[in-house]
């Protein structure tokens, strides 16, 4: 069963059976949450993603063909997880993500755990980095069954250095009180920052071959695609 609770990609419950495609599966949310939702409530989502799609955000990401930034970040373990040790052993998807309290995420998320086992048998590995505490990574990969690393970038601010951050809006913000979203406790940080959701795959020399994330949080690329990327130039 999936749980949603409305349009911020916070938690409410579906007992519909997901179609395969990772897209598909969002848009059944995003169904389902303007069928339950009051229509004034939506509205508050629908205007910050066309606000941050205004900015032009998308447009200014880490693109393709860029060397990405090395990082060490710690997993919700505690233990720390070095890029540098990552790609020694092959190509590495990054999957930038909202936190554990956004569905669509989750769901992502989930999706990809589905395919580790593709991903590993290829020598290729994957991390999922969002500004939530390791504690809250925690909760996450044990509710998930995630088998890849759940990392803490405090701050966003490994996400910066890709482009990926904003700033949520007051008005959004007090939206995110009344759902009980309290991101300044979800991320240990007064600031209320957030990445946009984001997929990359890195060569073994840090090199972007895939890169794409979207303002609206709804909209997802198919892991089958990152993938591609990555194996396509592992292979040569």
């Amino acid at each position: 069963m999936k749980m949603e609770r409305d349009n911020s990609g916070s938690m409410i419950s579906f007992g519909r059976a997901m179609p395969t495609s990772l897209q598909d599966q969002l848009d059944e949310i995003t169904a389902n949450t303007r069928q339950l939702v009051q229509a004034e409530r939506l509205a508050v989502s629908e205007r910050a993603v066309a606000e941050l799609f205004a900015t032009g955000i998308e447009d200014k990401i880490l693109p393709v063909g860029a060397l990405a930034p090395e990082f060490a970040l710690n997993d919700a373990t505690g233990r720390l997880v070095r890029s540098q040790d990552m790609l020694a052993l092959g190509p590495l998807v990054i999957k930038f993500f909202r936190g554990r309290w956004c569905s669509y995420c989750s769901t992502e998320l989930e999706a990809w755990r589905d395919l580790y086992g593709t991903l590993r048998e290829r020598e290729a590995l994957m991390v999922a980095i969002s500004p939530q505490t390791e504690r809250q990574s925690d909760f996450m990969a044990g509710q998930h069954g995630l088998p890849f690393p759940v990392l803490s970038d405090p701050g966003c601010t490994l996400a910066e250095k890709f482009g990926l951050v904003y700033t949520v809006p007051d008005y959004q913000r007090a939206y995110y009180h009344s759902i009980l979203v309290n991101l300044p406790f979800i991320n240990g940080n007064p600031h209320w920052r957030l990445p946009i959701p984001a997929t990359y795959v890195l060569a073994k020399d840090r090199r972007v071959l895939f890169a794409e994330a979207h303002a609206d949080f709804r909209v997802r690329p198919e892991p089958d695609e990152a993938l591609a990327a990555a194996f396509a130039h592992h292979n040569r």
